[in-house]
This record gives C-alpha cells, sequence and structure tokens, in this order.
C-alpha cells in the first residue's frame, strides 16, 4: 500500500474535522491492524473502486464523536443517536469528496462512497478480505479517532 494513496484519506479527515467542527487533529504512528474490530464506539465505512479498489472507515469513540458533533451543532450532544448517526455519514460524505477530489488531482480514477454507518462498542468493519489493513490513529482536541485504510 502506497502512502500516496493513503494520504488523501488522512488529509481529507484533518481538513473536514477542521472545517466543520474547529476540531484539531494530530495523526499518530500508523500500524497494520490485527483484527477485524473497530477501535470506536461509530465508524462511517466507505467503498473504494475504480483504479484501486477497497475500503477504509473512520471510527470514533463516544466521547469523540459527541464532542466533534456538539462543536458542528452548537449544542451540546450527550448520546449517539441518530443525529449522531447521520453526522458520521455526512462526515463520510465529506471525506469521500475530498479523498476523490485528491487521488484524481493525482491522476487516479477513483469513486470514493459511503457505504454504511456502523454503531457499537467492538463492531465489526467488514474490510475487503485478504487486505492488508492500515490503521491511522488521531488525536484530537475531542478525543480518540481512527482511520483504517485497506486497498
Amino acid at each position: 500500500m502506497e502512502a500516496v494513496m493513503v494520504n488523501p484519506f488522512v488529509e481529507g479527515t484533518l481538513y473536514i474535522l477542521d472545517t466543520t467542527a474547529a476540531v484539531k487533529v494530530k495523526p499518530g504512528q500508523p500500524f497494520v491492524k490485527k483484527h477485524g474490530k473497530a477501535a470506536g464506539d461509530i465508524s462511517g465505512v466507505l467503498t473504494v473502486s475504480g483504479d484501486i479498489s477497497g475500503t477504509a472507515a473512520v471510527s470514533f469513540t463516544e466521547q469523540s464523536i459527541l464532542g466533534v458533533v456538539s462543536a458542528m451543532f452548537g449544542e451540546e450532544m450527550t448520546r449517539i443517536d441518530e443525529e449522531i448517526t447521520d453526522a458520521v455519514g455526512e462526515i463520510g460524505n465529506m471525506i469521500s469528496g475530498h479523498v476523490t477530489t485528491k487521488m484524481t488531482e493525482m491522476g487516479r480514477s477513483v469513486k470514493v462512497k459511503l457505504l454504511d454507518v456502523i454503531t457499537g462498542k467492538g463492531h465489526d468493519i467488514g474490510h475487503a478480505e485478504g487486505k492488508r489493513v492500515l490503521v491511522i490513529p488521531f488525536r484530537t482536541t475531542k478525543g480518540k479517532v481512527v482511520v483504517e485504510v485497506a486497498f
């Protein structure tokens, strides 16, 4: 997996969280995932097709997504509910658009779109079978966010 193909997911996450919720994000040390469980309590799962194919996900802990969405909406959110689920979907859609644009600028023809939003502690993210999953953890001013990429 080439770093140049992963960078748009990292950049997209940084950009979307900063511009939509004024959440400052710092990427941590990437690593290869050893199991199927999500690191967060709610995940937006993306599908990638075209010149490259695979999956990606952005996962939030309960604390981080409540903080992010509270900042986005300007009101305190206290539990994961339909509004939070919809917001994760919108964040996933915005990251998808950013990644698609960046990959097109790099000469790659890809389509990235939101596939699903999954909730629950320890939920599984169904990445493409047989593909290594690269995990990029982020520290934010609201809590932990993790991006996973498999292609």
